[in-house]
């Protein structure tokens, strides 16, 4: 794929999309737009607190006339005052990602050959199966950035990323547990100045959560100028 051809895009609500039911979750998908993607380890969150959080984003929900059981609740919520939007994503969305930089669980991936496996995993086809933005592999979860030609090859490849990985790691660690938490968390980037934003969180992720140099892994992709063109209609 040429860098003067990407046929990518941001999300664009009156076109085609697509809503798939997967680890009881509606993930949305449309052809070509860049996705911005969380993965975290089995343990990487309690239970119990990943239940509490579950429960109030459904009341917070509720409070606000949106069923937190439709597929579309991501397009209800993104029709409400956008004061109501910042305050969902303030107690909803920055939470979860606060939870998962205090970095529960064993934390496996701050082993740095354990981070490359991931990291590999992640370039592998980049350029090929897809285009990879950015990416960062923290102690007990994995933010990445990518965008895929079709809404096929975007499950098929997280499936195979997280399959491949958890069997690499596990091989290394001696052992046949589980490794990835079913659940994961995706969101459809909107606008050039939400994908500004969203690099900058992924290369400043490990920061807010202390991390020294050697425990996480980051990638930026260079760009000499706009990283894509709209997809052609």
């Amino acid at each position: 794929m040429s860098q003067d051809s990407l046929p990518f895009r941001y999300f664009e609500p009156t076109e085609d999309y697509d809503i798939v039911e997967r680890s009881h979750l509606p993930h949305w998908t449309q052809a070509g737009t860049i996705c911005f993607i969380t993965w975290r380890t089995w343990d990487s969150i309690p239970q119990q607190v990943a239940e509490h959080w579950r429960t109030e984003r459904s009341a917070w929900l509720n409070r606000h006339g949106i069923d937190p059981f439709r597929d579309d609740w991501k397009q209800l919520l993104a029709r409400l005052p956008m004061a109501a939007q910042q305050e969902f994503h303030a107690a909803f969305s920055e939470r979860w990602n606060a939870l998962l930089d205090e970095c529960c669980g064993a934390c496996a991936l701050r082993q740095s050959e354990l981070a490359m496996i991931v990291g590999e995993s992640l370039q592998h086809f980049d350029g090929d199966r897809y285009w990879l933005f950015d990416y960062v592999v923290m102690p007990n979860h994995v933010h990445v950035m990518a965008a895929f030609p079709t809404t096929e090859r975007l499950l098929k490849q997280c499936t195979s990323w997280k399959h491949y990985t958890a069997v690499q790691i596990n091989r290394r660690l001696g052992r046949k547990d589980r490794f990835w938490e079913t659940d994961e968390f995706d969101h459809l980037v909107r606008s050039e100045e939400q994908f500004v934003y969203l690099r900058s969180y992924i290369k400043s992720n490990p920061a807010r959560a202390r991390l020294p140099v050697g425990e996480f892994l980051h990638y930026s992709r260079n760009f000499e100028r706009k990283p894509f063109v709209t997809a052609a209609r």
